[in-house]
């Protein structure tokens, strides 16, 4: 059994794919979206959202980085993912599943899933770019405004040399809204050679049950759920092995806490890191309660210095080990060379 963590754009950024990895019980995680319109990206584009690159596409916990792209231009997704490669990137995953309207209208994510040609076209251009060691995998929904095209959708993908295929059980309309429909995990499986990971509304040992049951899938993609309950994956392993397992408690996540928020304070403007924080600890409300009150507690803080003292965390030596940036690159067109300052 696989458990991915889930590219959860503006959440789950490398700070936190750093704490949750750490947690452990998670094979692989992916980056947040990188977004391919009609140039190639200079480097730091890569690094800025996979700052893994520079330390063997791994966390610090030694699990598995991959890249994700979005785009609707085929070319410039396979020269994109040719460039990732050089840079580290050992799979190349890409995104048929964002339902966010700025994206959609830009034409990327889940919109595409109104054409499957040109599901195949991109999986194929991306494929043969690549070299042939790095896998190419596709998330995406079963559908956008209904499911009428999810298994062509899903033999596009799989035709084109999807090596695995995500299925998050709701369409684009649908959003996050429960429930899922994982029985669309079970037929789409049927229909493709690739292995299907079921992803949507896994909160609970229970939902993996029930999920398992449902799609009779071997592989799972856990996202909000993980994100809520950082064992989870340990939780699930546990659970699947008939072993016995005591959940983490909030003692044993509080310095996974504080380390978290030394990464966003390094990381993030100090007017934005209280917003990072907050959306964490929201989430871990569901299950902690008392991230539930610190989350209250905080809700209307914007000075980070009280955060600091709240979080009992010394920010003049966390600051002090800041990462180093990557060389500066331009950009240029899709089929033209780059040029390096």
């Amino acid at each position: 059994m696989q458990l991915a963590l889930a590219p959860m754009e503006g959440l789950v950024d490398d700070v936190l794919r750093d704490v949750l990895t750490q947690v452990g019980g998670v094979d692989w995680c992916v980056t947040e979206f990188i977004r391919i319109t009609d140039q190639l990206l200079p480097q730091r584009s890569f690094y800025a959202l996979a700052p893994e690159l520079h330390h063997g596409a791994q966390t610090r916990a030694g699990t598995q980085m991959r890249v994700q792209l979005l785009g609707a231009d085929p070319q410039c997704l396979a020269e994109n993912a040719a460039l990732a490669c050089t840079l580290g990137a050992p799979v190349i995953d890409l995104n048929f599943g964002c339902p966010a309207k700025t994206v959609n209208k830009s034409r990327g994510g889940a919109i595409l899933l109104q054409e499957p040609e040109l599901l195949y076209r991109i999986v194929t251009a991306v494929r043969a770019a690549v070299p042939a060691a790095i896998a190419v995998t596709s998330k995406m929904r079963t559908g956008f405004l209904n499911t009428d095209l999810a298994l062509d959708c899903a033999r596009a993908l799989d035709a084109g040399g999807s090596a695995e295929i995500v299925v998050h059980a709701r369409t684009k309309l649908q959003a996050y809204q429960p429930p899922a429909h994982w029985e669309w995990v079970a037929r789409i499986a049927e229909v493709v050679r690739a292995p299907v990971y079921a992803n949507g509304d896994i909160w609970s040992v229970d939902d993996w049950q029930r999920c398992r049951s449902i799609t009779g899938a071997r592989d799972y993609m856990l996202g909000r759920g993980l994100v809520a309950c950082p064992d989870l994956a340990l939780q699930i392993r546990a659970a699947a092995k008939g072993e016995a397992y005591t959940p983490m408690t909030w003692d044993a996540l509080w310095p996974l806490v504080q380390h978290f928020w030394c990464g966003v304070r390094r990381k993030v403007p100090p007017r934005h890191a209280p917003g990072r924080i907050k959306q964490w600890l929201k989430w871990l409300g569901r299950n902690y309660a008392q991230a539930d009150g610190l989350f209250t507690r905080l809700r209307k803080e914007l000075d980070p210095c009280v955060i600091d003292a709240a979080l009992g965390v010394d920010m003049r030596a966390a600051l002090a080990s800041g990462e180093p940036r990557p060389r500066r690159r331009r950009s240029s067109a899709c089929g033209q060379s780059r040029a390096v300052i």
